[in-house]
């Protein structure tokens, strides 16, 4: 998986040097993709299916299905498209394996630092071969939040402005990193301590909730509950303040 993850960024690297505005399609109103967005799901599914023939796919750009099939793919060839697009750096290719159940293996890689986050179920999670933890020793007070301002303003901005208004003073710090995968990568490593967005998809989630979990970490829903892995709104953190995060959004009306 992080060969292929690999060769994938490779890919992506090469094609954003002559990607023009012109090849660049809005399918929601600032929701972007390309053709490279597309490639490179393609890549991704073509060598998957040699590793694993008989898996399904659920994919970001639908160039794969998921049927029947016991085990699939879960696939975000670029997270971090609008970052892609116009040259700053957070994006990746996230990568899982996932029965009906459970998360079973997850890569997550960053292409402009070459950081290659990967876990399977029991096994632990690591770094470019390096083992990861959360960092448990942070209080809300000194806690560094991950906080996205996606695309669908009219929809999140109740969401996006409570959790600012919230945490802003309350917390050590916060930021905005623009790619969900690589954000719970982040609390994974130690560098976030809790991270918070709704309306995400699976495929931008479920490689780094592996990576996350595997690290010591906490993922839920915003309401608390360990059903996440099918749904879209998350809260990933170092599991010391995931209650904080969890009581700051109680009263949003659940994401179904």
């Amino acid at each position: 998986m992080c060969k292929v993850a690999h060769e994938a960024g490779a890919y992506l690297k090469s094609e954003q040097k002559i990607l023009h505005e012109d090849q660049v399609v809005e399918k929601h109103n600032h929701d972007y993709v390309s053709y490279v967005d597309q490639s490179s799901e393609r890549l991704v599914v073509s060598r998957l299916k040699a590793i694993l023939p008989d898996s399904g796919f659920l994919t970001e750009e639908g160039t794969a299905v998921h049927k029947d099939e016991p085990y699939w793919w879960v696939i975000d060839p670029l997270d971090g498209t609008t970052n892609y697009i116009h040259g700053y750096h957070n994006y990746a290719v996230s990568i899982a394996l996932r029965n009906e159940h459970e998360i079973l293996s997850g890569v997550v890689y960053d292409v402009c630092l070459d950081e290659c986050f990967y876990a399977w179920k029991g096994g632990g999670s690591w770094l470019n071969g390096k083992r990861l933890h959360v960092n448990s020793d942070h209080d809300i007070s000194q806690a560094l939040l991950g906080i996205e301002l996606p695309y669908d303003a009219n929809d999140y901005r109740p969401t996006g402005l409570h959790l600012i208004n919230h945490f802003y003073g309350l917390c050590g710090g916060i930021r905005m990193n623009g790619s969900a995968a690589l954000a719970i990568c982040n609390v994974a490593s130690g560098r976030y301590d809790g991270w918070l967005e709704r309306g995400i998809g699976q495929w931008d989630h479920a490689a780094a909730s592996l990576v996350l979990i595997e690290a010591g970490g906490t993922i839920t829903r915003f309401d608390g509950s360990s059903d996440y892995i099918n749904h879209g709104d998350i809260i990933a953190s170092n599991g010391t303040i995931h209650q904080e995060l969890v009581d700051a959004v109680s009263n949003l009306k659940r994401e179904e």
